[in-house]
């Protein structure tokens, strides 16, 4: 990379390649410009952490160099890791009225109250650094969503966040055609496009839609009725209470994700058309008939509210026979296993499941391959850059660039872009990866705390311990642990604590009297114990204690 004022670049480091963890870069001249800061699922490829973050690495080392963070809107796997990543990067974030209110939340829970907030008003233009950037509102799953339009010397690069086309998407705006349309006759170099529901065909369906299905299918039901669905989703939550409103049924908000949606949504005028919901302690003060329930859990995640009602084990909300839970929601790639787990235990209480395979309950806030044509009709780029997808959706916008005369650029995760001056080509890359949010603290997926934690999981532990004296003789009987691999009480189990036990009666005296070099010849002594029998390598440790 050079240092020359004009040169535009693009660099990933999160969301290109996989759904979430959003994170982007551009650079003009010797300045950066990082645009959303987002969360992703871990899915069944690394159970060992639950939620996921880019490692931003890459422009923490550059942090001087970085005029701000825009972001498009106010979803997890855009806005989610800022709380965490702040620290780190130092710089004003700039964001619309609603994506500021959820995002002081996550500030004030992170006690961050230093943080440079800037907000912008949708559709506005203004500066960050030597960045001109447009706002243009587009129709999403959440208010306030806005595709980014930067003016460079090299030309107009189009960075769209997430939208689709609706035109009746019931809260906020439709996407702004007209001023897509002037952009273009402007001359757009590049277009930096969502790609995650290419491959569907045809026009998107609208919100309007699922309002009329969701309205039709509440009426019909009896017992208590459960929906669940992306808390961010002002628009959904917004036309389930209106179902629910029109079948006589009042509304409680079960779980803390979607109180502070309410709050922040009912802080920006939006859901001002819908009665004041109801706390999960007035649950049992509604006839059954008469209740509706909006829950956090759409994607299975183990401690929300609907995978512990589906187990019985939530202290307020139980369904059972003749209740319906509702998805109204799509499955994240890497959901599939714990949501359907969810769904079954559900089924096993005798709760009825509707999902939108059933009926017409959910409509993705992403642009189909018919949206996209049209963006690209608009907006006439040069260039299409898919991202925000997994490599077959990357790979299914390409395809549709290409039909349209456009040539398509195909990234990955730390792919560094060129965009200006000369040919628009990769030209290095930048090293990425990804860190876990484990209880309020970020850690290396490559670090020894996950790695111990892969091994536990797939392999088990065992744990030896023993008493020595003064001169490092065993006290008494050492004793093994190794749950999740032997029964403390079977002969398998007696027999490795007795050869532990021999062969640390045969450890040499030098070793005896340094605590380290009997602990590392004690290790390996249980690892021989453990002999070849189970077939694993279970992490091992030991506990001396001398006395």
């Amino acid at each position: 990379m050079t240092g020359q004022n004009g040169d535009l670049a693009f660099l990933p480091l999160g969301g290109t390649g996989e759904i979430g963890m959003n994170l982007n870069l551009y650079r003009l001249g010797d300045t950066w410009l990082a645009i959303d800061c987002g969360i992703g699922f871990s899915g069944n490829d690394t159970p060992e952490a639950e939620i996921l973050v880019p490692d931003p690495a890459f422009i923490v080392e550059r942090k001087n160099s970085l005029a701000g963070l825009v972001i498009t809107h106010a979803h997890e796997d855009h806005i989610g890791a800022v709380a965490h990543m702040w620290p780190m990067l130092e710089c004003p974030v700039y964001v619309t009225p609603f994506a500021a209110a959820v995002l002081r939340r996550k500030l004030a829970e992170a006690r961050l109250n230093d943080v440079p907030i800037k907000v912008v008003m949708p559709g506005s233009r203004f500066n960050v650094g030597p960045f001109d950037i447009e706002f243009v509102p587009v129709t999403h799953s959440v208010p306030e969503a806005q595709s980014m339009v930067m003016r460079t010397p090299a030309g107009i690069v189009v960075h769209t966040g997430d939208w689709k086309f609706d035109p009746d998407p019931l809260v906020g705006p439709a996407t702004d055609l007209e001023r897509l349309a002037e952009i273009g006759r402007e001359g757009v170099l590049a277009l930096v496009c969502d790609s995650t529901n290419v491959m569907k065909p045809g026009p998107s369906q609208s919100e309007s839609e699922v309002r009329r299905s969701m309205t039709e299918l509440v009426a019909e039901l009896k017992g208590r009725i459960a929906v669940t669905c992306f808390a961010s989703n002002v628009a959904r939550v917004e036309t389930i209470a209106m179902a629910a409103q029109a079948a006589g049924r009042q509304v409680v908000l079960v779980g803390r994700s979607l109180r502070n949606l309410d709050t922040a949504a009912r802080e920006c005028g939006y859901l001002s058309g819908v009665l004041p919901f109801l706390s999960e302690q007035d649950v049992n003060d509604v006839p059954d008939d008469r209740l509706l329930m909006i829950i956090t859990g759409s994607q299975g995640e183990p401690r929300s509210a609907l995978s512990r009602i589906s187990i019985d084990e939530h202290p307020n909300i139980s369904l059972g026979e003749g209740d319906t839970v509702i998805y109204s929601s799509r499955m994240i790639p890497g959901n599939e296993r714990a949501i359907m787990a969810v769904q079954d235990n559900l089924a096993r209480r005798g709760v009825t499941v509707i999902t939108d395979r059933e009926r017409f309950v959910h409509v993705s806030g992403h642009a189909t391959g018919g949206d996209v044509r049209k963006m690209y009709d608009l907006l006439r780029p040069q260039h299409v850059v898919p991202v925000h997808g997994e490599w077959r959706h990357l790979t299914a916008q390409a395809a549709l660039a290409q039909e349209a005369g456009i040539t398509p650029v195909l990234l990955e995760d730390g792919d560094i872009l060129q965009l200006a001056p000369g040919r628009v080509e990769v030209v290095d890359t930048a090293p990425t990866g990804r860190l876990a949010l484990d209880a309020g603290r970020l850690l290396s997926m490559n670090g020894g705390v996950l790695a111990a934690r892969r091994k536990m999981l797939f392999n088990g532990m065992v744990i030896g311990s023993f008493a020595v004296d003064d001169e490092g003789f065993v006290i008494g009987e050492p004793k093994v642990s190794a749950p999740g691999l032997l029964d403390p009480d079977d002969l398998e189990s007696v027999r490795v604590r007795e050869e532990f036990a021999n062969a640390l009666d045969i450890i040499p005296d030098e070793l005896r009297n340094d605590d380290g070099a009997f602990r590392d010849a004690a290790k390996t002594a249980l690892r021989r114990a453990l002999g070849r029998k189970l077939q694993k390598r279970p992490l091992v440790d030991v506990h001396l204690l001398r006395v």
